[in-house]
């Protein structure tokens, strides 16, 4: 009997590292379901999923509701009758520091980052039990373990959301295993649009000279290929970790 083909679902899927990690995964053979604000980005994205041969939803949302990812995954659920791999990879930078951020802004921080993991693997995990099997992967950063520097994408706000999806990890790690594994990626300094706007220009040249073991910054597909193995390799003895992908910048 022929396997039934497996469904993700990617939050922030538009474009940078979520966009890779949906093309990643459709060259692996799943289907996959994007959820970003960003509405003609991930058009073009589904094109891209669709001209590899895979299904593709799109859900344009906040994902800082819990709501709405309860919608989203009971729809997924109903298009395609299950639900495998949630790549947790929505996120937001806060330039602010402590002494100039509004509570409210705080708050968003958070909810963007991290409570969005919560949405999303509380929406996705009871229908992967009925799969019996279910993998989970969340995008920290290496800020959730250095402290960020002062570059506007890591400051304490956006750290601390980050350093929260650690915690999160280990701690359903063990609550949903044996058969879901929930593991984290810290990645460094990565060209996406996001960076190239706060931190590349500035930074990225310095720091592939001086900071990065391996001599450059890193790429979507460094990101890419680690997350679809969590997702996909098999067996996988590999639970509650994260998986810091940086070219080893060595001076946090």
């Amino acid at each position: 009997m022929t396997e039934p083909t497996r469904v993700a679902i990617v939050t922030g899927g538009a474009r940078g590292i979520g966009r890779g990690c949906a093309l990643e995964l459709a060259r692996r053979g799943l289907d996959v379901a994007l959820v970003d604000l960003l509405a003609p980005e991930m058009v073009r994205t589904k094109g891209e999923i669709e001209a590899l041969g895979r299904r593709c939803l799109t859900f344009e949302a906040d994902v800082a509701e819990f709501a709405r990812a309860e919608e989203i995954a009971t729809a997924v659920e109903a298009a395609w009758g299950r639900i495998d791999v949630l790549v947790n990879n929505a996120g937001k930078a806060q330039p602010k520091g402590i002494l100039e951020i509004a509570e409210e802004e705080f708050d968003r921080t958070i909810a963007i980052n991290l409570k969005s993991c919560f949405n999303y693997i509380r929406a996705c995990a009871p229908r992967m039990q009925k799969v019996g099997a279910g993998r989970i992967v969340s995008m920290s950063s290496l800020n959730a373990i250095s402290g960020g520097v002062t570059a506007a994408v890591s400051r304490f706000a956006y750290a601390s959301a980050k350093a929260g999806i650690l915690g999160m990890t280990r701690a359903l790690a063990k609550e949903l295993g044996p058969n879901i594994l929930v593991n984290a990626i810290c990645p460094g300094l990565i060209q996406t649009e996001l960076a190239k706007n706060h931190v590349i220009v500035e930074r990225g040249a310095e720091l592939a000279r001086n900071g990065i073991a391996l001599g450059r910054v890193g790429t979507v597909d460094d990101v890419a290929q680690i997350v679809a193995f969590l997702a996909t390799s098999e067996p996988c003895f590999i639970s509650g970790q994260e998986f810091v992908v940086d070219g080893f910048q060595y001076h946090r």
